[in-house]
């Protein structure tokens, strides 16, 4: 049996243009989202590049990158689905997942469960997930946008 950890991160600066998005959830009550090539879900993204790091695969750049319309406003879901289609085909099975969000928004604490369970069962294996601010620090404190970092487990 092999293991294999990856790490992912991104971020995404905050527009009135797109409603908010996050680990596959639509936050509707929120007034703004996150600017991005897709819908800007920086929890399915970082959770991608945690993925695709683990299994040698490249990264979302790579994979997804902004020249392809194909993927343009696509969704986290539908890219993580992607994702999950590449690493698994590739031999390797999801142990687990770990997702942490770092912003002032949106509020995950009361649709943490919710999260959890859909990303789990979008991936085949937990996820957890987790949320932070950064006390008034950097472009997340000051409410200019949202970050996440991701790790993942695989084994063959």
């Amino acid at each position: 049996m092999k293991l294999r950890t990856g790490i992912g991160v991104d971020a995404h600066q905050l527009t009135d243009q797109r409603p908010m998005k996050m680990a596959g959830l639509l936050f509707a009550e929120e007034t703004q989202g996150l600017d991005g090539h897709s819908d800007g879900d920086v929890a399915c993204h970082a959770m991608c590049d945690a993925l695709l790091s683990a299994a040698g695969l490249g990264d979302l750049g790579e994979v997804f990158g902004v020249s392809d319309p194909a993927w343009a406003g696509a969704t986290g879901s539908a890219l993580l689905e992607e994702v999950v289609r590449r690493v698994q085909g590739d031999g390797w099975e999801i142990s687990n997942i770990a997702v942490q969000i770092v912003g002032n928004k949106p509020r995950m604490a009361l649709r943490r469960s919710e999260a959890e369970q859909g990303l789990s069962k979008l991936v085949g294996a937990p996820v957890s997930v987790s949320a932070t601010s950064t006390d008034s620090l950097g472009f997340t404190g000051r409410g200019e946008g949202v970050m996440a970092i991701a790790s993942a487990l695989l084994v063959s």
